[in-house]
């Protein structure tokens, strides 16, 4: 049974990988009226799961790009099912068996003490001087330490200094299945 989406914002991420996917018509698709709960300008993330769990795609803004959410989530859908580069693009014969999640997420907060995080409330963006950049979502499976979830981050940043020479910003997101 294919995966039946509980809220406006799945449903949307959902039906745009399916509309991308089978080659039909995005500018028809971009062009539709915008729902009031998605007019808003926000960041967001959308996250591609096989009905396993297992991650198969997921691509998203730390600040908003486009005018609204809904032109963010379509954009981050066609992102996560085609150039996550973790992973090959989904294809037709995997549409049956994908489920998707979309995370609204909250202006960025500058963090001046790693007491402040918590990885079930917060996802972190770690940076360095550098151009070393890096996001990792809140409330993820397995990860429960904050010492873990800022070790993750800095290593997708390909960030290897001490926690004192980064710039660490925490956010919240509400996630939407």
């Amino acid at each position: 049974m294919m995966y039946e989406p509980k809220t406006i914002y799945s449903k949307l991420a959902l039906e745009t990988i399916l509309t991308s996917v089978k080659k039909r018509n995005l500018k028809l698709f971009r062009q539709q009226k915008i729902p009031e709960l998605l007019s808003k300008k926000q960041a967001c993330f959308v996250s591609i799961h096989k009905k396993d769990g297992s991650l198969r795609g997921c691509i998203g803004t730390i600040e908003p790009v486009r005018t609204c959410l809904f032109h963010e989530i379509i954009d981050n859908a066609i992102a996560a099912s085609s150039r996550d580069s973790r992973f090959s693009p989904i294809t037709a014969d995997e549409l049956d068996s994908i489920e998707v999640s979309v995370d609204v997420l909250s202006i960025p907060e500058i963090v001046n003490d790693i007491s402040e995080l918590d990885p079930q409330n917060f996802g972190v963006i770690v940076s360095d001087n550098s151009y070393r950049k890096a996001v990792l979502l809140p409330n993820l499976e397995g990860i429960e330490t904050v010492k873990y979830q800022l070790d993750i981050v800095k290593r997708k940043a390909g960030i290897y200094d001490n926690y004192e020479n980064l710039n660490i910003q925490k956010f919240t997101a509400t996630r939407y299945h």
